[in-house]
C-alpha cells in the first residue's frame, strides 16, 4: 500500500529511475526544504533521510518532512547511506564547529561520505576550503579521489549573495579598486528567541558572550574568509592578508522585541567586518551590521543590504528588506538547483570558480 500511494504521488518506479538519486542528511527546516523538493522535482529521486535524534529514526520519512507516507524508514547510521545507492547527499546538519562535542564531526562525515562513493553538497561550510590550509584541501581531495566523488559547498551568505552576486556584477567592470558586500539587519520583529539569544549571543554580557560564542566565531571567521578569498582568486586579487573585526553594543535600556527582552548593557548590536587587504589596504570588505532593536547603535550603517563595486564603473546594488521571503529555503533550493553539475562534474572538490554558472532547471 505504501509503494501504491508512492507511484500515485511521485510517479515512476525506482528501479527504472534515470535521474538522480538523493539522501539527505539532516531535517531541519533547510533539510525539510531539500528532501521535500527531492521529492517533487522531476529528475531527483529521495532515497534516504539520515537523522540524529532517536526519537526520528526508524520513522517514515515523510513524516519527518512534511509529506505523505513515502515508505522509507528515517536511519541514523552513516553505513546505511554508504550501502545505498544514493549519487549525492545534501549534508545540512548544525555546524558542528558550533554545536557539538566533536568540531571535526562535519569533515569526518564529509570525508567518509566522499571516500564510499557518494557526492556531497554542504551547507555548513567549507565553501572555498583552500582557505583552511593544505592539509584539509588534501584530506577532502583524497577522500575524492578514493570514492571518484564530487563535493561542493553552498549558502545564501556566504555562498550567493556575497560570493556568485558581485562577481556577476565585475563582468561589467573596466577596473575594480575595491568590493564591499554589507548585510545590515534588525531583527526586532524576528520571533525566535532560541536563533537570537541562544545561538547569536544577543542578551548575553560581554564576558559570557565572549566565552559561548568563542566556536561561533571562529566559524563565522572561516566561513567569510573563504567568500572573500574567493572572490579575490574569481577577479585575480592576490591578496595579503584577511583581517576580521568584531564590535559589540550594549542596549541603552531594556528594549522588547518579538524575541524577548533584551536588559540594558547586554548585547543589543553585532558589527562584524572581514577585509581583504593589499599593502595595508581594504580591497574586498564584507560587514554584517545586526541590531536587535532599530535604537541600538545609530552611528553604525544603516539602510538595506547592499554591494558597492568601486572602479569604473562605479556600481550600487540595494536590497530591499523584503528582497527575499525565506531565506532558509533559498539555501535549500540553491544546494537542489547544484545537484545535476555536481553529479555531472569530474571528482575532487568543485567550488563557485570550477562549476558552471548554477540556475534552477526544475521546469
Amino acid at each position: 500500500m505504501v509503494q501504491v500511494v508512492y507511484l500515485q504521488t511521485f510517479g515512476g518506479k525506482r528501479g527504472d529511475f534515470m535521474g538522480h538519486r538523493i539522501y539527505q542528511w539532516a531535517s531541519g527546516t533547510v533539510g525539510r526544504h531539500a528532501a521535500a523538493e527531492a521529492c517533487r522535482r522531476d529528475g531527483l529521486d529521495l532515497v534516504g533521510l539520515h537523522v540524529r535524534s532517536a526519537d526520528k529514526i526508524g520513522k517514515d520519512v515523510g513524516e519527518l518532512i512534511g509529506m505523505p507516507p513515502l515508505g522509507i524508514a528515517a536511519t541514523g547510521d552513516i553505513q546505511a547511506i554508504l550501502d545505498s545507492d544514493a549519487d549525492l547527499v545534501i549534508h545540512a546538519p548544525l555546524a558542528s564547529l558550533v554545536y557539538g562535542d566533536n568540531e571535526d564531526q562535519d569533515i569526518e562525515d564529509i570525508c567518509a561520505l566522499l571516500a564510499g562513493g557518494k557526492n556531497v553538497i554542504t551547507v555548513v561550510g567549507y565553501m572555498y576550503p583552500k582557505v583552511h590550509g593544505p592539509e584539509l584541501v588534501s584530506r577532502l581531495e583524497a577522500a575524492c579521489r578514493a570514492g571518484g566523488s564530487t563535493f561542493h559547498s553552498t549558502g545564501l551568505n556566504p555562498g550567493w549573495m556575497g560570493d556568485l552576486l558581485p562577481l556577476t556584477m565585475s563582468a561589467m567592470s573596466r577596473n575594480i579598486t575595491s568590493i564591499t558586500i554589507r548585510e545590515i539587519s534588525n531583527f526586532q520583529y524576528y520571533p525566535s528567541p532560541e536563533i537570537m539569544f541562544d545561538s547569536m549571543g544577543f542578551g548575553s554580557t560581554l564576558e559570557v558572550f565572549e566565552r559561548d560564542g568563542a566556536r561561533r566565531r571562529k566559524w563565522l571567521n572561516g566561513l567569510f574568509a573563504e567568500s572573500i578569498q574567493l572572490v579575490a582568486d574569481g577577479i585575480g586579487l592576490a591578496l595579503d592578508q584577511i583581517v576580521d573585526e568584531m564590535t559589540l553594543e550594549g542596549a541603552p535600556a531594556d528594549l522588547e522585541t518579538a524575541s524577548g527582552t533584551v536588559r540594558a548593557g547586554t548585547v543589543a548590536g553585532q558589527r562584524w567586518q572581514w577585509s581583504g587587504q593589499v599593502a595595508g589596504e581594504k580591497r574586498i570588505i564584507h560587514e554584517t551590521v545586526w541590531r536587535m532593536h532599530e535604537t541600538v547603535a545609530p552611528d553604525w550603517p544603516t539602510g538595506n543590504h547592499s554591494i558597492v563595486i568601486d572602479g569604473e564603473p562605479r556600481m550600487y546594488l540595494e536590497m530591499a528588506p523584503e528582497w527575499i521571503s525565506d531565506g532558509l529555503l533559498a539555501t535549500a533550493m540553491h544546494a537542489v538547483n547544484a545537484i545535476p553539475y555536481v553529479c555531472d562534474a569530474e571528482p575532487g572538490i568543485k567550488t563557485f570558480l570550477d562549476l558552471p554558472w548554477i540556475f534552477y532547471k526544475g521546469g
